[in-house]
């Protein structure tokens, strides 16, 4: 199977998780309906709404634009057909909805062989997908594999979890040619010269998903002037997510902890603010700390970049960064951690 033909297949895909829910051209349903049922009742953080977001950010990402200017500096590399394929074993996270789809993707546009390990939170939606790409072209059923125990035989690994299967992973498959992502989460900077629509689409990156996203904007930085209540009114359409059990529970649970540790805090009555030196917050929790000026944020940024997927700001913070509302909407050159999957995959294995 040639490049070409490999490209118009996530083409195509991406036509149909773009029309999420609609019914299809043909009349009938749509592919990822029953698909999308059992993962929200498998998943209880899989909302109707964020597995819709989360289908249609994907389509919409894969056109043949996108992927022209993602692949064109390894079309060289990637347009024979002779090259033998290898099995890459990927394990994927489970935190958002079809969290693993890029590294499926990456895998089988470089020609290689698919063999996932997919995590207990999110086992239905890849399957599905794979199953609609088997339908296009049946040279992709020897391509896709899933699979519920250790892998055996595999020539590469690409494994993505939390800081403590970080360490295992990293033993465990040291053997391979690998990438091995940790957590890691997003940050903004604001200046306070934001407009409406900056600040709105601030509020979806951090509450989209409940913020359990590796770019889920978990700490804003804010000049030393500025009042952190002047964010709520950008916040209060997020409303319907206290509604929810889970995050319901998260959000009382961390309140109480902030009342008997007479800790003060800010209550948007959907989100706490905490103004904390961590990068990393619990879900239903905002993380904030103030700043003097940007050229000595940045140098801190800098420093613990390793923790951070990516910095949302409308202003320069000197540093790399993508516009408010984007967070959850990456390119498809936009690797997780800064690692050039498809580069590994040409190049090291």
């Amino acid at each position: 199977m040639d490049i070409r033909t490999r490209i118009q297949t996530f083409i195509e895909t991406g036509r149909m998780l773009s029309r999420f829910p609609l019914v299809m051209d043909n009349g009938t349903a749509h592919p990822m309906e029953e698909p999308a049922l059992r993962a929200r009742e498998a998943n209880p953080w899989f909302t109707p709404e964020n597995i819709r977001f989360a289908l249609n950010a994907l389509g919409e990402s894969m056109t043949a634009f996108s992927f022209d200017q993602w692949l064109e500096p390894y079309m060289s590399s990637l347009g024979g057909t002779g090259k033998v394929p290898k099995i890459v074993g990927v394990v994927t996270a489970g935190n958002i909805p079809l969290a693993g789809f890029h590294d499926f993707m990456s895998v089988l546009l470089c020609g290689h062989i698919f063999c996932g390990k997919l995590s207990g939170q999110d086992k239905i939606l890849l399957p599905a997908v794979a199953a609609f790409i088997e339908a296009i072209h049946p040279g992709w059923k020897d391509r896709i594999r899933f699979t519920d125990v250790p892998f055996k035989q595999v020539d590469a690994i690409i494994a993505t979890g939390s800081d403590n299967t970080h360490r295992y992973f990293e033993y465990y498959f040291s053997r391979y040619p690998h990438i091995i992502r940790k957590n890691r989460n997003g940050v903004a900077v604001l200046n306070g010269d934001e407009s409406e629509d900056e600040l709105n689409g601030l509020a979806m990156d951090v509450m989209l998903y409940f913020g359990l996203g590796c770019r889920s904007v978990s700490k804003i930085y804010i000049p030393q002037d500025y009042d952190v209540m002047r964010l709520l009114p950008y916040f209060e359409p997020w409303n319907e997510l206290i509604r929810h059990n889970k995050y319901f529970n998260n959000y009382e649970y961390q309140k109480s902890i902030r009342i008997v540790n007479r800790k003060p805090y800010y209550d948007f009555g959907n989100l706490l603010l905490n103004e904390e030196s961590r990068l990393v917050s619990p879900v239903s929790v905002l993380n904030f700390g103030r700043y003097n000026d940007l050229k000595t944020l940045s140098g801190e940024l800098r420093i613990h970049s390793d923790q951070i997927q990516c910095v949302v700001s409308a202003t320069d913070p000197g540093m790399p960064c993508i516009l408010p509302g984007t967070a959850q909407k990456p390119e498809l050159w936009e690797y997780a951690d800064g690692i050039d999957t498809v580069r590994f995959l040409i190049n090291e294995i």
